[in-house]
């Protein structure tokens, strides 16, 4: 199992890689820059048509990702770029110019999604029967467990609803992503080295259905963290269920649980405003392929991330956070992209 984490780390870094391979070198980008509309025609464009290939590696990045404390939507930031399916904009935000996704991403994000929804679903389809049970009144852990999942999805609802838009117009851009990731490796060292030492185990919460209200506010007031490209949901969500009490994979599962209404909701916000679009943005055969891919790998990495916690713990990931933030900002830097 350790091999099989290690060979999940490996394959972030290379997708992360990707955009080395597939960027131009600053000599191409300059002899091309006649041909290459300004970045505020290419912002406009029409939506770019996912291929199936392509869909099947932004299936496969998100579903390596949702769930290992490392940022889905910063892997995926990076993963668009590098296939030419986002471009950066004419537009500056607090931390340099944005990189603008078309409509057919933002579609295709509904299929990721989902995905990673299903496969959360049936992984943990007797907890969902547990709280069901709970809420028909026959089984009282299943509906303090119920209760502390909807006190821990509201802030981040709330946070969610109110700022979407002006993240997505000001934050998505390659600073934005290695600033998160780095601080958020080095808050996994520090946090897991203070709060998951064997001394500090004694009267942690080891049974997510005895997580209490209090300590479901805290950690749902932590998943607002993950609204900033680049944090991990996951990741911050575990930290701060160490935090406040519970023991690693206790926070793991309740953070695993948190995405379905977390990630059911986004999911449906973003149906409403692109849902037209998921037809024509990968064709039915992309969409199977990517709905597919992403719901077997996101299912495959959760049990082995489970596995992983019970005796490697989260440092190896926050040190391939830290590694991965270095990677990015040498590499624009290096291919002579303007970011302020």
């Amino acid at each position: 199992m350790k091999w099989q984490m290690l060979g999940c780390l490996v394959i972030l870094g290379m997708a992360a890689a990707t955009a080395v391979a597939e960027t131009p070198a600053p000599e191409a980008r300059a002899t091309a820059a006649a041909e290459t509309p300004a970045p505020a025609a290419r912002a406009t464009a029409e939506p770019t048509h996912i291929t199936v290939v392509q869909a099947a590696i932004l299936g496969a990045i998100q579903g390596l990702t949702e769930y290992l404390p490392v940022s889905s939507t910063g892997h995926l930031i990076l993963a668009n770029y590098a296939m030419g399916l986002s471009a950066f904009s004419d537009r500056i935000g607090p931390l340099g110019r944005v990189i603008e996704e078309n409509e057919a991403v933002d579609a295709f994000d509904i299929i990721l999604h989902l995905g990673t929804f299903l496969a959360v679903l049936g992984l943990y389809r007797g907890r969902v029967l547990q709280m069901l049970r709970g809420l028909a009144g026959r089984d009282p852990a299943g509906l303090r467990l119920l209760i502390a999942l909807a006190i821990a999805f509201v802030p981040a609802a709330i946070f969610g609803f109110l700022g979407h838009h002006w993240i997505t117009e000001n934050l998505y851009n390659p600073l934005t992503v290695a600033m998160a990731l780095a601080v958020g490796g080095a808050a996994m060292i520090v946090i897991e080295h203070y709060f998951g030492r064997s001394r500090n185990l004694a009267g942690r919460v080891t049974q997510v259905d005895a997580t209490l209200w209090r300590q479901a506010l805290v950690i749902g007031l932590a998943q607002c963290l993950a609204l900033w490209p680049g944090t991990s949901r996951s990741m911050v969500t575990i930290l701060a269920g160490l935090v406040v009490g519970l023991d690693l994979l206790a926070a793991a599962e309740f953070s695993f649980l948190l995405a379905l209404p977390t990630i059911g909701a986004a999911t449906a916000m973003t149906a409403l405003k692109h849902g037209h679009s998921i037809v024509q943005a990968a064709g039915v055969d992309g969409m199977l392929v990517g709905l597919v891919v992403t719901t077997v790998v996101a299912a495959v990495v959760i049990k082995a991330f489970l596995k992983w916690l019970s005796g490697h713990g989260l440092t190896p990931f926050g040190i391939y956070r830290i590694a991965l933030a270095g990677a990015v900002l040498m590499y624009f830097a290096w291919c002579g992209q303007k970011m302020w």
